[in-house]
């Protein structure tokens, strides 16, 4: 499968399933904005920072492979991440900024995604860190393991909040593939 092709599945039925948990949760919690500023740990990042970075993850990926510079809607996202403890916003905020990145990921072009698979790419981070990659490389290395970090935590704090969930709202998207197994008693 082609960058894009890995790409823009897996931040678009994760961004879904992520919609999905915080809607189970506006069900079953009484003031499910209360959520927003639940953690894991006091020195980790609340849920509305988890949710806010694994869309600023599926944008950046699809401007990092087409090369092009972010636009300035990224900077706001990016900002709101880093303020979550102290202004978390609502659910209908996070799910507007979830509807914004899949939004965008229907933007990009396969086409241009790809021809980044094999250019040079420089990701610098602002603590000083910098990182050479291919675009493939990138993909497999940093742009994956960072989205799902943040996806999988904001599961991980529903979960410790009392949310209903199990790995079939976290796999989803994997009942599009089901099928009878011929083990399967009858």
């Amino acid at each position: 499968m082609t960058p894009s092709g890995i790409l823009l599945r897996t931040y678009t039925q994760m961004l879904k399933g992520l919609a999905a948990w915080l809607e189970k949760a506006r069900d079953q919690v009484d003031n499910p904005d209360t959520l927003m500023a639940a953690r894991l740990a006091p020195d980790m990042f609340p849920l509305t920072t988890q949710i806010r970075f694994a869309c600023l993850q599926a944008h950046e990926g699809g401007h990092r492979l087409c090369h092009q510079d972010f636009p300035a809607e990224l900077d706001i996202l990016l900002e709101e991440g880093r303020q979550g403890g102290d202004t978390p916003g609502t659910m209908a905020d996070a799910l507007q900024r979830i509807d914004e990145a899949l939004a965008a990921l229907d933007s990009f072009v396969p086409e241009e995604m790809d021809a980044g698979g094999d250019r040079p790419l420089a990701l610098e981070l602002p603590i000083g860190l910098a990182f050479d990659f291919d675009g493939a490389t990138y993909v497999r290395d940093w742009a994956l393991p960072q989205f799902y970090f943040h996806i999988t935590m904001a599961y991980a704090i529903l979960r410790q909040q009392g949310v209903e969930l199990g790995k079939a709202d976290y796999v989803a998207h994997m009942f599009a593939y089901r099928r009878e197994s011929a083990d399967t008693p009858g």
